[in-house]
């Protein structure tokens, strides 16, 4: 049975954000199911893909392991009742259909905010995660490369990528439109991960508001302060920072929320307060808005409003999709390659051995010119015997008839024999 490419995938698509915090996924984590993967299923093509929108798992395989991944996340994550979620993962076990998933997730189409250009170096760092636990054999090492390809003509051919629209930047047109009224609003942002530093670098587009940055690690807070000419704080001191915030972003890794309604409860609101949730698992608890005065928005309600930007990008969709068709059917035709370069291996192999056993028989006492000259014309001989079932093999992979072939060949030189064991 050949293997087939599939994937499982729980996205903003198909589960709210409740359900996919749950399911996330940290390094550590992604680490250890790849372990796992590899040691119980000897799996070598293999991609984890989580962020706050979505974590998939990729890859390779002869068999359906959709429910035992699924099992392996619960099992990562202690959740014991993890079956009662699978009806929010969706299934790709067709090789093209996930293969085409995995293009439009890594280009952006499949973006909460379409087009987010951070997928791009999440899949960069997922491939990584991969290939440093050699997980990417020669299949998926093609597919990446082929994907990154795929990207620079989309950025390059296309408006897609052209304008900000990402989940960072939509967050920062929310706050300018909800504080338009307020004069220099006080922002306090939380975090300073990949996200976190997004928002920080959107904020020229609120030039009059009063940023302060927060961060465990001060001095990645302290140096994207500088850069931007904003205010840092130890993070200890990021709940007393909260008293005197407009608004205030959470954008940190943490199981349990940080921000509570107990705590939100204690600060004085004269009129409004904004806290923009953009973390997963999420780190503001969301009965916060039972407060008066304050406004909570997650990752899942909040609305680009980058109207232009976003329609050029929606208008260049069918330009994208047709890139990223020819991109796969380029994929394919290696890939085809790939499943008759075993055979033309045998039989040149086949074919070896049989040059090189009649070349011992005859020409036991032959001179060295002798053997040069015969080995000359016997390895041309060879080349041109291959010529037409190679060239014949490849055109039938190109119809997808070469299964046919291939049975033909190994019938006829008998290639399952092992050919290789005077060639080693």
């Amino acid at each position: 049975m050949q293997n087939k490419f599939r994937a499982v995938s729980l996205s903003h698509k198909s589960a709210p954000v409740e359900i996919r915090e749950i399911i996330a996924l940290d390094e550590a984590s992604i680490h250890s199911i790849l372990v796992k993967l590899k040691d119980f299923f000897s799996i070598t093509d293999t991609l984890i893909l989580s962020t706050c929108n979505r974590t998939e798992i990729y890859y390779s395989h002869e068999l359906d392991l959709s429910v035992e991944i699924v099992k392996l996340i619960g099992v990562e994550k202690g959740i014991t009742s993890i079956i009662d979620y699978l009806n929010f993962f969706d299934i790709f076990n067709n090789d093209r259909d996930a293969i085409q998933h995995l293009f439009k997730v890594s280009m952006g189409l499949e973006a909460q905010v379409i087009g987010d250009m951070q997928i791009s170096n999440q899949v960069k760092r997922a491939y990584q995660a991969s290939a440093d636990l050699n997980m990417a054999g020669p299949f998926l090492h093609r597919l990446m490369h082929t994907i990154f390809f795929t990207n620079k003509r989309v950025v390059q051919e296309t408006a897609f990528r052209d304008g900000a629209a990402s989940v960072s930047y939509a967050a920062v047109e929310l706050m300018g439109e909800l504080t338009s009224n307020t004069y220099e609003p006080r922002v306090l942002l939380i975090g300073v991960g990949e996200i976190g530093e997004d928002v920080a670098k959107n904020m020229v587009h609120m030039p009059d508001a009063k940023v302060t940055i927060t961060n465990r690690t001060y001095s990645k807070a302290e140096a994207i302060a500088i850069e931007h000419g904003f205010e840092a704080i130890p993070f200890e001191k990021a709940l007393e920072a909260m008293k005197d915030a407009d608004v205030i972003v959470s954008s940190i890794s943490k199981t349990e929320p940080f921000i509570t309604k107990s705590l939100v409860n204690k600060l004085s609101i004269p009129s409004y307060k904004l806290f923009i949730d953009l973390s997963v698992p999420r780190s503001i608890e969301t009965s916060v808005e039972e407060i008066p005065g304050v406004l909570l928005y997650n990752v899942d309600n909040i609305q680009s409003k980058a109207s232009e930007t976003l329609e050029k990008r929606i208008a260049s969709i069918p330009m994208v999709e047709q890139i990223i068709e020819e991109s796969i059917d380029e994929f394919y035709n290696w890939k085809k390659e790939m499943m008759v370069s075993p055979t033309i291996n045998k039989f040149k192999n086949a074919l070896e051995q049989i040059r090189t056993e009649e070349m011992e028989r005859f020409l036991k006492n032959a001179n060295d010119a002798e053997k040069a000259m015969v080995e000359k014309i016997t390895k041309s001989m060879m080349q041109k015997i291959l010529k037409v079932p190679v060239v014949q093999l490849k055109a039938a992979c190109q119809r997808d008839q070469a299964d046919q072939m291939i049975d033909v060949l190994s019938d006829l030189f008998d290639l399952e024999k092992d050919h290789d064991k005077n060639h080693a």
